[in-house]
Parts: C-alpha cells; sequence; structure tokens
C-alpha cells in the first residue's frame, strides 16, 4: 500500500431543507485498502457514496482522491481521474452482449464514440480490453450472451468487468450481492476479491455480514448519518458503542 491515502472525507455534512442526512463524517482509507460499509437502513451510506461520486455535493465538508480535491467536479470528471462505481440495481443492457456491454465502457476509457456499433470489427484495442475484463470476472464463455438472459449474479459480474474496463483506482461497490442467489455469491466474492487485489482500493456497501467481513481489512459503521466507529471486523463487532447502536436493529 502506499502511503498516500486513495481517499479522504474530511468533515462531510449534508442537509436538505431541515433534515441533516449526514454529519461531520470524516474516513480515509489508504491505498490498496478495501473497507466495508454497514448500517441500517437510513444510515447514510448510499448517501454517502452519492457524495464521494458526485451525484450528490455535500453541504459542508471535502472529498479528495489521491490528494486532489475532486468535492465540486461532476460524475465523469471524478471518473477521468480513477473512481468508480455500480449500483444496489443492475446497470447492464440487458439487449446488447455482455461483449458489447463492456467494449462501451472500454471505448469510454478510450475517448472513442460510446456506441456498441462503432469500430465493431473483431480485435481492436477496445475489443481486446472487453476480452481481457470478461476473462478477469469470469465470464469469457459469455461473450455473445445477451446480458439479459444472465443470471443476476452473472449480471453483477459483468458490471464490474464494465467497471475494469474504465481502469479504476478507487471503486465504491454498492450492495454488489443484493438480488443474488446463494448458488452465485461465492463466485462473486471471488471476482470481488481479485478486483481488490489488482492494486485496487475498495469501498463496499453490503448486508451480507459473513460476506463483507471474509473480504474486507476494515469496517466503518455508519448510524444516523454519523461514522459510529472504523476498525478491523473483529474490533468493531466487539464494540460495545456498536452493539449498542444496533441492538435491535438489522445490520
Amino acid at each position: 500500500m502506499s502511503d498516500r491515502p486513495a481517499l479522504q472525507l474530511t468533515h462531510i455534512g449534508l442537509q436538505i431543507g431541515g433534515a441533516r442526512i449526514l454529519n461531520d463524517v470524516d474516513v480515509e482509507v489508504a491505498t490498496g485498502e478495501m473497507v466495508g460499509v454497514i448500517g441500517p437502513n437510513g444510515a447514510g451510506k448510499t448517501t454517502l457514496f452519492n457524495i464521494i461520486s458526485g451525484v450528490m455535493t455535500p453541504t459542508t465538508g471535502r472529498v479528495l482522491l489521491t490528494g486532489e480535491d475532486v468535492t465540486g467536479r461532476k460524475v465523469h470528471q471524478r471518473a477521468r481521474v480513477g473512481l468508480g462505481r455500480t449500483f444496489q440495481t443492475s446497470s447492464v443492457f440487458p439487449g446488447l452482449t455482455a461483449g458489447k456491454n463492456v467494449r462501451m465502457a472500454a471505448q469510454s476509457k478510450l475517448g472513442a464514440a460510446t456506441s456498441p456499433w462503432k469500430f465493431p470489427r473483431r480485435g481492436d484495442d477496445a475489443d481486446v480490453v472487453a476480452g481481457r475484463c470478461l476473462e478477469e470476472v469470469g465470464l469469457a464463455h459469455h461473450v455473445d450472451t445477451e446480458a439479459g438472459v444472465l443470471s443476476h449474479g452473472d449480471k453483477r459480474k459483468l458490471e464490474i468487468a464494465m467497471l475494469i474496463a474504465t481502469d479504476p483506482q478507487v471503486v465504491l461497490l454498492d450492495e454488489p450481492m443484493a438480488g443474488v442467489g446463494s448458488g452465485d455469491v461465492k463466485g462473486l466474492m471471488e471476482v470481488i476479491r481479485r478486483l481488490h487485489q489488482g492494486g485496487r482500493t475498495v469501498l463496499m456497501v453490503e448486508h451480507h455480514m459473513e460476506v463483507l467481513m471474509d473480504l474486507v481489512d476494515r469496517v466503518a459503521v455508519m448510524h444516523h448519518g454519523e461514522l459510529l466507529a472504523i476498525d478491523t471486523p473483529d474490533a468493531v463487532m466487539a464494540d460495545p458503542a456498536v452493539q449498542k447502536a444496533y441492538l435491535g436493529e438489522t445490520v
């Protein structure tokens, strides 16, 4: 890991109308680290991801990527400096093949027009990148399969392949296991593990605690819009404040 943090959130706050959604959140994530973000519904997890990725602008505080202040930058501008994200709901194009889905992501990174019908010949740069990314997530055999007929777990893998094609250094995974059948969980976990082992920094919101604890280096606990704790999985689970805050609540 580098000494330079991949992501720094300083005094992040968000107020909408009279409601305080996030309050004074400070998080620092080391380069190459994987951090899980947990908390009950309404804790502020997805809102925090929206602020990191540029979907929302904080009322207070700053977002820094590898030391660069990106607080006022839009989503595509953050992508250019190495940030990538998946969402809770599937975002693949169901009528296109897996290969064309990844190809479009690769074209956007390579500066080509983001159309599946541009540069259609096999073996061009975007095609090579798409093939490599599908291989990395174990979907090379589905290159010509329409995305809409893939299992939900394979669609999640496809989304990660599309993400890899944009070459992000900081990756946000928002509930990657949501809706995934039990038979697909282990394979998807291995894809996420390889994504991290490739040197990328990963933040992951996930409700499947066994999955999360098996993957991450540290866990950040959100509660009522505040960062309650951030530490190793064992330390967080043993923290009396965490136990008290979640008594009777589903994490």
